[in-house]
């Protein structure tokens, strides 16, 4: 992914065994207090070939880190003790990429293909239904590649990390797995006989390079690697560029695994309350096999800037959704300080972040509102990631007029605020909110923290320092107290000219460029091929049985005996659901869930209230209508002065549209207003009067309404585009489950392309008066409406301290009597004007857009969550999965996923796939799933790692203000959960095969299914053209790709 086990050997007992015994002694105090240093190893003390070299409380994080080093290897290894059942295992590398084919990124996907004590086919994904973990992954970074994994159960973490170690440590790299990751030439179908000899159905293949071609459509993502190819160009792009990617041979990914692959280049870090011995252990084991060896650490240096500017520009696609005139992206970038200065990257930060963050914010102001660009483009703030820190600020939506003006805007606007000085409240706000992040309980806090410490250390930044916050604090505070300190580090490095300054210009022949780029490119390549044979005839004929060589070989993998592979057990899943206690009380006119529980003294509070028979028009404003409350600003307070006083007063609050069907009939969907905000205790009152502030007294009628109104849009409409490419599948399930299910159509229209393709057609109208005019009607109808229903049907949870309750009750009446007297006032019925849109005219759309890959989905409606017979599709949705849908979409297929999904709360059941190369095979693979599965003879093992993966899910670990959440947002009760908990376990193979053969027919007369991608060359749509409804996303203009 772009970050994006052991064999045992023998040891000298005689050096281990006394520290051995004293820490397993002491681990059985840790659990009385985890982070207690005196129940670890002292410094100096030797452990299983490691030498504990230092220690370090943090109380402010509730933890405390142990830094050890292999002696024999080298290798770093942090261990960072917290009173949290979910730990988390990492191991690392430092990979700089050599060059742009995405060696790194291959690497990634062919080392989790098969190890030495695990040779079986791609053990990864072979562990994922084996697994009771709740993350596991892989990414591929800038400069380093790391395997984290996650879980609460304590020997699945044994299994795992030694799955995880003997994979990195003593990987197989065969090259029927490069060939499969990497790249190749196969026929497109290679079971399907060629139409002739020519060669015409050889194409190039490979996950990674699929995976690539999906993301280098993403203009944001290929705005920024652009940005980083000229910023630091010693630093390739180390996902892979598939235009590079097909340059590299398996023998250059052997060696490079061979020099980056080592202990001597790891580190390793382990996380959360196990103990750490048998951590220890099992690393020794792994690690004394190896030498210490010399290995590159090399740190790579941005760019000298000292002999002036700089400026780069380069080409990228046109948006379809949005004016072609205006379609510029810029930065400019200085080069900061040295990101081992902790202390000062912390102040910088603090200061970047006032020039931008806001509405209220200088940068803001500039560019945004004034109407110069659209929004921030990718690369825009302050990175530390390196040893030089990076800042960057830049705008989208330019006008190619406008490029040379942004530069200069920003030059003016930084001078302007150094010299005016920044606000004190706005700095106060800011500690206030990493006072906040230090309190707030997530359950994924141990994986959070690997992935903040990695990067750092990785290149000389110390973890030890990265985690003394009260240290960085107290320095901070220090520093601040001397006059214009913020404002000094400022002029320090922004006020001068030795800049970059990077332009990415619109190309209307961009896609198609890479369209023939590619042809040319597959053609040079055969060429290479057909060299090495007698024929051109014989070489294509080498090249389709290589590919069927594959296959037979991705197939034998389906058969093969698992045996060797670690495994839970369904006893190992818990019968009984955990409880949460939750009470109910009433409140004024609201209905109360309480959720008393250890809270680090914070309150989350949380409210719906419900629409009835809301009309499709002003739902799918409900989007716009949220961004409008947290812009507009009321008739006394500007947005940004409001802004100041929710980060000195609370850790957010936010308006959102909420959805959920009925557990008892899935025909029937609730839909309302969401509020959510948290704050301190002592902040709750401030927290609700800040929220009536922002509901009630937005004024839409402010002179200003329109202007900023056009500003969301604007922005909104800005990236649209990529914001499906990124997330293509999602939008593709989302449409298809609207012809499903009320909820489904509910949700598409809130947050799917009808919803992109409306916020776009509302931009692109912005300049038209009076429906702008009409717009601001239908918001402030949709603001009435919502206070009315509050008044009516709102229900609240709120989490917080036992201590805490009473005074919430108090201020939490109080805010609900201010709402009910708000008067508010609009015609709504005077607006409804668009009738119901229809998602059932036609059951196969296709939404034509430039992209180099597909996305798709197909979805039909099950039971609901009370109906027992929806517990064996959740079942059968894993079983697909992991025994068909992945096999052949994405091993066989070469997208970059693919899989099953059932969704036990919405009453659906769906495939999808992702980045897809050839989405005519993946329907084809859909309409055959079912009929696969009801023919095949499950087996009880099977069907234990299909409740596995079940309970991956179900068993997650939650944050502290999401407990109780499904009970209070879906009506689903804990007896209603332990029910289907049984049901779930319970399920046999003779349910799993009649819920597969019920499903063979509603694939054929209930299925939905949605296709994203370039309609060009799809035979499903020639060949079957009447089925099938073509939606152009605006790509008149922009060649095919």
């Amino acid at each position: 992914m772009l970050s994006n086990t052991l064999r045992s050997t023998a040891r000298s007992s005689r050096l281990v065994a006394p520290n051995h015994r004293l820490l397993t002694r002491d681990a059985r105090r840790t659990y009385a207090s985890v982070t207690d240093l005196s129940n670890f190893p002292k410094p100096g003390e030797q452990i299983h070939g490691f030498t504990l070299k230092r220690t370090k409380h943090v109380p402010e994080l509730e933890l405390s880190a142990l830094h050890f080093q292999h002696e024999k290897t080298g290798a770093d290894y942090l261990h960072v003790a917290r009173d949290d059942t979910n730990n988390v295992f990492s191991i690392g590398f430092k990979t700089n990429p050599p060059d742009a084919t995405g060696v790194p990124h291959i690497l990634e996907h062919v080392t989790l293909c098969g190890s030495e004590k695990y040779p079986v086919r791609d053990p990864f994904f072979k562990m994922l239904p084996r697994s009771l973990q709740n993350f596991m992954n892989a990414f591929t970074s800038s400069d380093y590649t790391m395997y984290p994994f996650a879980t609460t159960n304590a020997q699945d973490f044994k299994n795992l990390m030694d799955v995880y170690l003997d994979a990195t440590l003593n990987p197989l790299i065969k090259k029927s797995d490069f060939v499969q990751e990497g790249w190749r030439i196969g026929p497109e179908n290679p079971r399907s006989p060629p139409k002739d000899e020519s060669g015409s159905d050889l194409v190039f293949k490979g996950v990674v390079y699929n995976e690539m071609k999906g993301q280098m459509s993403d203009a944001t993502y290929l705005y920024y690697i652009r940005f980083m190819e000229n910023v630091i160009p010693a630093l390739n792009n180390s996902g892979g560029d598939p235009q590079k990617m097909t340059d590299l041979t398996y023998d250059q990914l052997r060696s490079f695994q061979q020099g980056h692959y080592h202990p001597s280049n790891s580190k390793i870090l382990t996380y959360g309350d196990q103990p750490i011995e048998e951590h220890l252990r099992l690393l020794g084991e792994q690690l004394s096999r190896f030498e210490k060896t010399e290995v590159d650490r090399d740190v790579k240096a941005p760019i000298s800037l000292a002999d002036g500017p700089r400026n780069v520009t380069v080409k990228g696609p046109v948006d379809p959704l949005t004016p072609p005139d205006a379609q510029f992206k810029t930065s400019t970038t200085w080069l900061m300080g040295d990101s081992n200065d902790i202390a000062e990257s912390f102040a910088l930060r603090i200061a970047t972040n006032l020039l931008l963050d806001g509405y209220g914010s200088p940068m803001y102001s500039a560019l945004i509102e004034s109407g110069l660009g659209t929004d921030f483009t990718p690369n825009t703030g302050y990175d530390p990631s390196g040893q030089t820190g990076i800042f960057s600020i830049g705008l989208n939506g330019v006008t190619e007029a406008n490029v040379p003006k942004v530069k200069e805007v920003i030059a003016a606007t930084v001078k302007e605020t150094i010299k005016k000085g920044l606000d004190k409240t706005k700095v106060e706000g800011l500690l206030h909110q990493s006072e906040l992040g230090l309190k707030h309980k997530t359950a994924s806090f141990g994986m959070n923290l690997i992935q903040r410490l990695k990067p750092g250390w990785f290149n000389g930044i110390d973890p030890f320092d990265a985690l003394a916050w009260n240290s960085i604090m107290d320095t901070f505070k220090s520093s601040y107290a001397s006059e214009r300190y913020l404002e000094g580090l400022l002029e320090k490095y922004l006020l001068t000219d030795n800049t970059l300054t990077f332009t990415m210009t619109p190309s209307t022949t961009y896609s198609a460029d890479l369209v023939s780029e590619e042809a040319e490119r597959l053609q040079s390549k055969i060429a290479e091929a057909v060299s090495a044979y007698p024929s051109e005839q014989e070489a294509y004929k080498q090249l389709r049985e290589r590919e069927l060589e594959l296959v037979a070989e991705q197939d034998a993998g389906q058969t093969e005996s698992l045996d060797i592979l670690p495994t839970l057990h369904v006893s190992d899943i818990p019968r009984e659901q955990k409880r949460t206690v939750v009470r109910d009380s009433e409140v004024d006119h609201a209905k109360v869930q309480w959720r008393e529980t250890a809270t680090n003294g914070l309150t989350y509070f949380r409210a719906l209230a419900s629409f009835k028979d809301l009309p499709d028009e002003l739902r799918m404003l409900v989007p716009l209508f949220c961004d409008s409350l947290m812009r507009i600003g009321t008739k006394t307070k500007s947005m940004g002065e409001i802004e100041d006083l929710i980060k000195l007063k609370t850790g957010g609050i936010s308006f959102g549209h909420h959805a959920t069907t009925s557990p008892y009939d899935t025909s029937k969907a609730e839909e309302g207003f969401a509020i959510s905000g948290f704050a301190f205790d002592n902040n709750v009152s401030a927290m609700y009067e800040l929220i009536h502030t922002v509901l009630i007294e937005t004024d839409f009628d402010s002179p200003n309404a329109q202007r900023m109104v056009r500003q969301l849009l604007q922005t909104a409409a800005s990236g649209a585009v990529d914001g499906i490419a990124e997330s293509g599948h999602r939008y593709a399930m989302r449409y298809a489950e609207a012809g499903v299910s009320p909820q489904g159509r509910i949700s598409e229209q809130v947050g799917g392309i009808t919803q992109v393709k409306l916020i776009t057609s509302l931009a692109a109208a912005e300049e038209d008066a009076d429906a702008m005019s009409e717009l601001i009607g239908k918001l402030k109808a949709i603001q009435a409406l919502t206070v009315a229903n509050m008044k009516q049907s709102m229900r609240v949870a709120l989490t917080c301290g036992q201590d805490a309750a009473g005074p919430n009750e108090s201020a939490l009446r109080k805010f609900l009597h201010s709402t009910s007297s708000a008067n508010l006032s609009a015609n709504p019925a005077s607006i409804y004007t668009t009738s119901a849109q229809d998602y059932t005219s036609s059951r196969n759309t296709f939404f034509n857009l430039p992209y180099q890959v597909s996305y798709s989905a197909l979805l039909l409606p099950t039971g609901p969550y009370v109906d027992q017979s929806s517990a064996p599709i959740a079942i059968l949705a894993k079983l697909l999965t992991h025994k068909h849908l992945h096999h052949e979409i994405r091993e066989k297929g070469g997208a970059y996923g693919g899989g099953a999904l059932s969704r036990g709360l919405s009453g659906v059941f769906g495939m999808y796939s992702y980045r897809d190369p050839n989405p005519d095979n993946t329907l084809e693979i859909y309409s055959n799933a079912a009929r696969w599965a009801a023919d095949r003879e499950w087996t009880e093992r099977e069907l234990e790692e299909a409740k596995l993966s079940v309970f991956q899910g179900v068993d997650a670990p939650v944050s502290v203000n999401q407990e109780g959440m499904v009970r209070f947002l879906s009506g689903v009760d804990e007896e209603m959960e332990q029910k289907r908990r049984e049901w779930l376990l319970d399920v046999d193979v003779r349910q799993v095969r009649d819920a597969a053969e019920r499903m063979v027919g509603d694939v054929k007369s209930k299925a939905y299914v949605t296709v994203l991608g370039n309609a060009e060359k799809k035979a499903f749509l020639k060949e079957k053209s009447e089925a099938w409804r073509v939606v152009d996303m605006g790509m008149k203009g922009e060649a095919a790709a």
